[in-house]
């Protein structure tokens, strides 16, 4: 079989494999956060943590629960990471430094995952399942939580001058998602993980012979268990710093499907939770459709690149494979790209510096979008959604007709929101890039300035950490040391400002809906479940996102491909 046709079924087999659970888990979910019964499991974690879960709130009080609750998580994570050194079953490994555990711990509390470190060389088995994993649960559920908060204020009409704009209860929201949804499929899934070969122990350092002689140390963990939840929660920190690239976390083509199958399933499940609960399932396969068509044409033309033969060495080779696991090829290491930058995962199971300059531009663009198709678990809706806002008040400035979007009327409040929920990420990202392109001490950190091509490569390595770290993907083009005292702290910064200033805008914006009454169609009122709609917001997104970014990747993997 060639490598293109091996491509071609697998991206098949996904599809057909997201296509089956998409009705089932979407309704599955729409169930259980709109129940109004409560788990014996979830009452008795209420009473551990004081939540009143019946109390509904107004955006305020549920924007406060989102920002106590993570705080919470960055000072524990932090703290755990501070004492290592006199933990049990810490392996013999020091106490992570202040800067890095900063670093650490905004990364997973953000559902970024960025690690500056490698996980076998610096993290026991304590920090790793009581701090890393834990957060890997209760951050997706932060965001699917926020999501959903914004899905009940289109779907909410008003109400009684008490009882208006209320979205529900964070702290309800919160541990359903976590004991309902990502706890059961995580275990299915580590049973799967385990049973086709990934490691699920504690055991201790382990010195191994080599095949060309000498030895190396290595460790197990409770890795089958984490890299479900990492990608099932597109988090994406590894227990290994080879992360889903080292066999004991991703041992074959099956398992490198089966994890980009976990990436994609929850947030492309969620259009179906938004469109059950919004009361018309076909405003769900509209915002699918605008997923699937991005995601699906990002994966084309990322495979179409790597396999071009543009040069003796990759013709002699068969395709870009430098940096690539032979078991996965091409194909696999594509699809896994792809979905991990489009999402806010970023785990790999290849070298994303390796991959050609436009390839690299891919996952750079990928992220810019704002990973949105189908994006993270929860921030994929939610950012999406916005970006409907957006064109539907582009549509309604074509027409001269007060934009309405799902029965809200979209006015002056709604798209100041909008606006600056979109305007967060790229300050962050071309901001900190540039001053890291004037610092010495920045400038120093990309090691392979020597090399030919290596300022747009190098700028390209900043950018990409910063893009990164903004939006809480966590992959990184390696070949930057980014475990230094300014990196560690503006990515740290980056991420935390990336994951959480949005989130304001996204309840602020769901608190404004909530509050307006249904408008009524009429024949003017712009039908937002055609294709015609899917389209527009399609192009909105594009041309949003190249007129923000696209003099950065003009000097980035733009010159470099070019050169």
């Amino acid at each position: 079989m060639s490598p293109v046709l091996s491509g071609v079924l697998q991206l098949t087999a996904l599809t057909a494999a997201l296509a089956l659970a998409y009705r089932p888990l979407g309704d599955y979910m729409a169930a259980v956060y709109s129940s109004p019964k409560h788990l014996r499991i979830e009452k008795a974690v209420y009473r551990c943590i004081g939540a009143h879960a019946d109390v509904q709130m107004r955006w305020p009080a549920y924007l406060r629960g989102v920002l106590a609750f993570s705080a919470a998580g960055v000072l524990f994570l932090y703290l755990l990471q501070r004492v290592q050194g006199g933990l049990p079953l810490s392996l013999g490994f020091a106490s992570i430094s202040p800067d890095q555990a900063f670093n650490t711990a905004a990364s997973f509390v953000s559902n970024t995952n960025w690690q500056s470190y490698s996980g076998e060389q610096a993290m026991g088995h304590v920090v790793q399942t009581a701090g890393l994993a834990v957060q890997n649960f209760v951050s997706a559920a932060t965001g699917m939580a926020v999501a959903i908060a914004l899905v009940r204020g289109f779907a909410r009409a008003g109400g009684t001058p008490t009882r208006t704009g209320e979205l529900g209860n964070f702290w309800a929201d919160l541990v359903r998602g976590t004991v309902r949804v990502l706890l059961p499929i995580a275990v299915l899934g580590a049973l799967v993980l385990v049973a086709c070969g990934a490691v699920q122990n504690f055991s201790g350092i382990h010195e191994v012979g080599q095949f060309m002689g000498g030895s190396q140390q290595t460790n197990g963990g409770a890795v089958a268990s984490q890299e479900v939840i990492k990608e099932l929660g597109t988090n994406g920190g590894g227990y290994f710093n080879a992360n889903s690239a080292h066999p004991f976390e991703n041992p074959t083509a099956f398992t490198n499907l089966f994890e980009v199958f976990l990436i994609l399933v929850i947030p492309f499940a969620l259009t179906r939770t938004f469109g059950r609960l919004v009361g018309n399932v076909r405003q769900g396969y509209a915002i699918l459709a605008t997923m699937g068509v991005i995601w699906l044409g990002f994966t084309a033309l990322m495979m179409w690149t790597e396999f071009a033969h543009g040069g003796p060495a990759l013709q002699a080779a068969g395709a870009a494979m430098e940096g690539k696991e032979t078991r996965f090829g091409i194909g696999g290491s594509s699809i896994f790209s792809v979905a991990t930058t489009l999402t806010s995962t970023g785990a790999v199971d290849s070298f994303h510096s390796s991959f050609t300059a436009f390839g690299g531009g891919i996952q750079l663009l990928g992220m810019m979008l704002g990973e949105i198709a189908p994006g993270g678990v929860g921030s994929g809706l939610y950012g999406m959604l916005v970006m409907a806002v957006i064109a539907v008040f582009i549509a309604g400035l074509m027409v001269g007709r007060t934009p309405e979007y799902l029965g809200k009327k979209i006015g002056t409040r709604e798209i100041k929101l909008a606006a600056c929920y979109l305007l967060i990420t790229p300050t962050l990202v071309l901001g900190f890039t540039a001053a890291s392109m004037v610092l010495p001490d920045a400038l120093g950190s990309m090691l392979n300035t020597k090399a030919t091509g290596a300022g747009s490569h190098g700028f390209s390595e900043v950018l990409y950490a910063f893009t990164s770290g903004a939006n809480n993907n966590g992959s990184a083009f390696a070949g930057l040391n980014a475990n230094t005292p300014w990196y560690n702290t503006t990515i740290g910064l980056a991420m935390l400002l990336g994951r959480f200033l949005p989130m304001v805008f996204v309840l602020a914006l769901a608190g404004s809906l909530a509050e307006q009454k249904p408008v009524p169609e009429t024949a003017g009122t712009l039908r937002t479940e055609k294709p015609l709609f899917a389209g527009l917001l399609v192009g909105t997104i594009l041309i949003i996102t190249g007129l923000t970014y696209f003099p950065a990747l003009a000097l980035g993997p733009l010159a470099e491909g070019l050169s």
